[in-house]
């Protein structure tokens, strides 16, 4: 047998694997009849857990899958495990979820768009998922390297996962002009949730939930259960009985010889809008602390974050420390600086590990003190948000909407 005829050997077997996967493929679709296809720039896995949470408690048999914090397979009974990656995430990976989703009798699989590039996005839905309903978190400034240059090109890129002739829900407060155009090109229903809905979610409500949940989440996710004829009350139930994602907004209280320290984990939120809002309210919430730690987890292969961020920051209300980890601190560092703020407040903590940012931080605290992590989960923010929780306890809070 020549090199060449090995060659078209290989050749006619990839197409003939790759087409019984694509016919696999599309027999689980049709397995589940509900795909529900989420996207936004924040709180998408907040949003695909809650919304599962309360349909399985409506009792339909639900999977999700989220992306976020850590890739997460989520079965009918709210169990989970992790999504084991050997390289480097693909969206292909969606195929192996609807497999496991179809094998397990699920109803309803609620997935969480992973693709950034606009054209991926695309494919994602219209190849991949076929969702039956389509959810928009929000539209806000990141990831504007890939999606940008500006928050129209997110918004524009967030539409491709529009479902066609489905439902598209959305709580986004802009863009949606832009996302009832997108619904209507695709043949969709759209679904906008606004301020009333969000008034709606009391803080009973939100204090059924063991992490800090935004109303604008639960009253979407709401909205999109009601949808499947779940009641309130039981979507409410289930949610709260959600297993939160690791980047969920937590808030732990450690006592170190004799000084307090409030370690808030707002690392997932690293969209300069969603961030300040968290800044402000964790400020809001803790007003007599005596001092107050902006820390800020850089990475250097997310310049624009990090740029965005330290311009953004110098028009919060003021901190007493500003402390730049990870690594490419350097960009936040200048982006800060050149925007006014105060270089004597200013550490850099480029490339350490936790237990030094630790002692780091310690030095620029308080008898009380809260210290907002932000940026970056991922480049070391999660091992020393999980220091934090190993040491402390989770405060028992209100929790603002």
């Amino acid at each position: 047998m020549t090199n060449l005829t090995i060659i078209i050997a290989l050749i006619a077997l990839l197409l003939i694997l790759g087409i019984a996967e694509g016919e696999r493929h599309r027999r689980n679709l049709g397995r589940i009849p509900i795909r529900i296809h989420v996207n936004g720039t924040r709180g998408k896995s907040s949003v695909t857990r809650l919304i599962a949470g309360g349909l399985r408690a409506g009792g339909l048999a639900t999977c999700a899958k989220t992306t976020g914090t850590e890739a997460s397979m989520i079965l009918p009974d709210g169990s989970e495990y992790r999504i084991f990656r050997a390289a480097r995430a693909n969206i292909i990976e969606q195929v192996r979820i609807f497999d496991t989703a179809a094998e397990a009798g699920a109803e309803a699989l609620v997935i969480e768009c992973m693709a950034l590039q606009p054209h991926l996005q695309s494919l994602s839905e219209l190849r991949l998922v076929r969702g039956t309903h389509g959810v928009i978190t929000n539209v806000r400034a990141d990831h504007l390297d890939v999606m940008g240059p500006d928050e129209t090109d997110v918004g524009l890129a967030l539409a491709a996962t529009t479902p066609v002739r489905g439902k598209l829900f959305t709580s986004s407060e802009r863009f949606v002009d832009l996302l009832s155009n997108a619904a209507k090109d695709r043949g969709s229903e759209f679904v906008a949730v606004g301020p009333d809905e969000f008034a709606a979610v009391t803080d009973e409500d939100l204090n059924g939930f063991k992490h800090l949940e935004h109303a604008s989440n639960v009253a979407l996710a709401l909205r999109v259960c009601a949808e499947f004829g779940v009641d309130r009350p039981t979507a409410l139930r289930g949610m709260w009985e959600a297993r939160p994602d690791p980047g969920a907004l937590t808030v732990h209280e450690i006592e170190f010889f004799g000084r307090t320290i409030y370690f808030a984990n707002a690392l997932a939120a690293n969209d300069p809008e969603s961030t300040e809002r968290i800044w402000r309210s964790l400020l809001d919430w803790l007003p007599d602390v005596e001092k107050r730690i902006a820390l800020f987890n850089c990475r250097v292969d997310r310049p624009d974050r990090s740029r965005q961020l330290g311009e953004a920051c110098v028009d919060w209300p003021v901190a007493d420390s500003y402390v730049a980890m990870g690594t490419g601190t350097y960009i936040f560092a200048r982006s800060a600086t050149q925007r006014g703020l105060d270089v004597s407040k200013l550490v850099i903590a480029e490339s350490q590990e936790p237990s030094e940012i630790f002692e780091t931080l310690l030095e620029y605290a308080g008898s009380t003190t809260l210290i907002v992590g932000m940026g970056n989960v991922h480049g070391g923010g999660a091992d020393l948000a999980r220091l934090f929780r190993n040491r402390g306890r989770m405060k028992d809070m209100r929790i603002w909407t």
